[in-house]
Order: C-alpha cells, then structure tokens, then sequence
C-alpha cells in the first residue's frame, strides 16, 4: 500500500456517525459528504484517497448498514484499523474492497501522522515516527476480496474463470 494520513477517532463509533440515519436515503456521494461529521466536521472535505483511518476498540459497532463502510471507501480512504471492529462493519468493509486491519496498539499512532501498512504482513510502519506496529495480518481470502476491489468482483472473476 501507499503512504497516506492518519485520521484518528476514539472508542464506540458507530454505524450511525459514518453514515448518518438522517441521510441514509440521499445519494450515496452526498451521504459520504456526511461521515464522521459529528465527531469532526471538517473530516469528509479533508480527507484525501489513500489517508487511513484509525480508530478505538468497536470501530463501526452498531446497525448492519453496509454505508458505513461504502462512505469511507467512496471518500478515498485505504484502510480501517482499530483494536476491534463490529462485525457486520468488519465484513462489510471487505466485502466493498476496504482493509480493516485488527491493530491493539493504535494508542501508538496520533492524529495527522502517515503510515504505510503492509496487509499480508500486518505491519503499519509510521512514518512519522519510525515505529513499526504489527497488528494482524489480513487472512488470504480476504486479501484476495480486497485486491479484486470488493466480493461482487471477486465473484464475476471467479465465475467468469469457471464458466472457461
């Protein structure tokens, strides 16, 4: 992966602030210009494709909404990584093409700083301060899901592959 901006929020963020109920029927683009937005505001203009997002522990707990994951991969976002993640989010992010990385020390990365994640091997180097954290690697099958850019891709492939 490429080298990209740390945007850190706390514990307990839920489905609800990445993809806030009250615009859930907007267009998908629109709703994304929503996210996060009550923890901070200026997060959906800022961030740029291949900034990181990291959280605290049950990152995306909450409703089973796949928006929530759908808002950060359309706003450019690499990965998610978290000590913990709720695990309709965990799923649904890769099944949209979105690394969310199981990371316990993310106490060890500060706001604005970048990273470079390697996913087969688990390892956030930060570059900001020369650390290397190694959180866990992302399983096989799940890599494959995310190098295809989500399930449904993987799935034509896959199909495509044995209709020949």
């Amino acid at each position: 992966m490429s080298s990209g901006r740390v945007w850190k929020f706390g514990n307990d963020v839920t489905t609800d602030v990445l993809a806030p109920g009250i615009y859930i029927k907007l267009p998908i683009e629109e709703l994304a210009s929503h996210c996060l937005e009550t923890v901070d505001s200026k997060f959906s203009g800022s961030v740029i494709p291949g900034d990181y997002v990291v959280g605290g522990k049950n990152f995306g707990m909450g409703s089973s909404r796949e928006q929530a994951a759908q808002v950060l991969k359309i706003l450019g976002v690499t990965a998610v990584l978290a000590p913990s993640f709720g695990g309709i989010f965990y799923r649904n992010a890769f099944n949209l093409g979105l690394p969310a990385i199981i990371l316990p020390n993310t106490d060890r990365i500060d706001d604005g700083q970048n990273l470079d994640i390697d996913l087969h091997a688990g390892k956030i180097s930060n570059l900001s301060t020369g650390e290397e954290l190694i959180g866990e690697a992302v399983p096989e099958n799940l890599l494959a899901i995310v190098e295809a850019g989500g399930l449904v891709p993987f799935l034509e492939t896959k199909f495509k592959q044995n209709d020949n």
